[in-house]
């Protein structure tokens, strides 16, 4: 007879790597969205050059050579990073890359108008951006941040393929060593529904409070 308990608790110390993961790749990747998203909209070619590069590299190109590259190639280079570095390195370039696109797409979609009157009044670059179009943006690119940020949940499986022990590598080390399958992938399917629900409804709720608040402004 099998004393899962055990086995089970090991599945559950994955889940807490793979939560970080999940956290810091994310982290990451909001930032190199809103770089390169705004790099997207610069006035300067070798910026918009720059961030186009970046953005079609990491979209054209797989996570699984990404991850290879980050952990294998670069320590040729001199740069030497942990498993969890190399994770979240490679995660958080990869989702960035396409929230590059949905910040683009979401300022460009601010009327005109709004540009214009922000011009009219004498405000600033960054005052424009900060006070008129990035809150009239965002509530754009929450929908499709939360989506990025289940697809990285969802991406953290790869890094087993470097040995770091995520849920993936778990449940295999656990179906290894008890040959069952059911039970140690059944049990990572439900915890990566878990963490994908959790991240849908705080996304869900963070996207009714920034609608709410962009509606008091325009009142």
């Amino acid at each position: 007879m099998i004393d899962w308990s055990g086995y089970i608790g090991l599945i559950l110390q994955g889940a807490l790597v793979t939560l970080e993961l999940t956290v810091m790749g994310s982290a990451l990747a909001l930032v190199m969205a809103f770089i390169a998203g705004l790099g997207r909209l610069s006035r300067f070619f070798a910026i918009r050059a720059l961030a186009t590069t970046y953005i079609e590299f990491f979209r054209g190109t797989s996570i699984f050579v990404q991850l290879f590259w980050v952990y294998f190639v670069l320590p040729f280079a001199g740069v030497t990073l942990t498993p969890m570095q190399a994770g979240v390195l490679a995660l958080g370039l990869n989702v960035g890359a396409y929230g590059a696109e949905v910040v683009r797409g979401a300022i460009k979609s601010v009327p005109r108008e709004q540009f214009e009157a922000c011009i009219a009044v004498n405000l600033s670059r960054f005052q424009r951006m900060r006070y008129i179009i990035l809150p009239q943006a965002l509530p754009l690119m929450l929908p499709t941040f939360c989506n990025n940020a289940i697809e990285l949940l969802k991406g953290t499986a790869v890094v087993s393929l470097i040995s770091l022990t995520d849920m993936t590598f778990q449940a295999q080390v656990v179906r290894a060593q008890t040959g069952s399958t059911l039970i140690p992938f059944g049990t990572i399917l439900i915890l990566y529904f878990a963490m994908s629900w959790t991240i849908s409804f705080f996304m869900r709720r963070l996207e009714r409070r920034v609608t709410r608040n962009l509606d008091g402004v325009r009142a």
